[in-house]
């Protein structure tokens, strides 16, 4: 697999766009705006979308999703449906954050753990990480040992649980018994600032680390 971070929105959310190179066929990992950004990078590395891949329903991962499905006539795969609530509510989201009018839209595969999801060659694993979003989850490509965590775990932080639905200790559970035990040489890219590893964060995180 093969990958580049692009940052979109105001909040410099990591729309991470990803690739098989066998196929150079890929997908937008929460395109949450800023299109152009997106399409410039897809464009600069030969890379085919074939479809939208959404951790979450939050503004910052979702609010560019409808329109540039419709742009490039691509499925959407995710999140999960226990985040229906927040994907309907967009355009209040957009109200409430400042952001462009931004279209709700429903995904043409709800996800949940367990599921797979295929781009180009490539299969990613899909695991259900509810705490900050309930229907949460995360994309893992076990070949190449990197997940995209969405706002679940970051470098040095936890996801925030003060939205409606978020829930600390469930979180908490998501991130100690759903992520940490794929490995600590798991690369993560998280959905804000840089990549970590489980195992660097199981060491050092004051959250949710060995000594929290």
């Amino acid at each position: 697999m093969k990958y580049d971070v692009v940052p979109v929105t105001p909040f410099e959310q990591n729309c991470t766009l990803l690739w098989c190179p066998e196929t150079m066929k890929g997908a937008a990992v929460d395109p949450g705006g800023n299109l152009e950004r997106i399409l410039a990078a897809a464009q600069r590395h030969g890379v085919t979308l074939e479809k939208i891949l959404v951790t979450h329903g939050h503004i910052d991962h979702a609010g560019g999703v409808a329109e540039l499905a419709e742009q490039l006539h691509i499925p959407v795969e995710g999140p999960g449906e226990e985040d229906r609530f927040w994907i309907d509510g967009m355009p209040q989201q957009s109200k409430m954050f400042g952001f462009p009018d931004v279209r709700s839209f429903t995904p043409d595969r709800w996800l949940k753990g367990g599921d797979t999801v295929q781009v180009g060659n490539l299969t990613l694993e899909v695991l259900h990480c509810p705490g900050h979003t309930p229907g949460h989850v995360v994309f893992f490509h076990r070949p190449s040992q990197v997940a995209m965590v969405g706002d679940v775990l970051f470098a040095g932080s936890i996801g925030r649980t003060d939205f409606p639905k978020g829930d600390y200790d469930t979180l908490i559970r998501s991130i100690r018994e759903g992520l940490f035990p794929l490995g600590d040489t798991v690369e993560f890219i998280p959905g804000h600032g840089p990549n970590s590893t489980f195992g660097r964060e199981r060491r050092s995180n004051p959250f949710v680390g060995d000594d929290a």
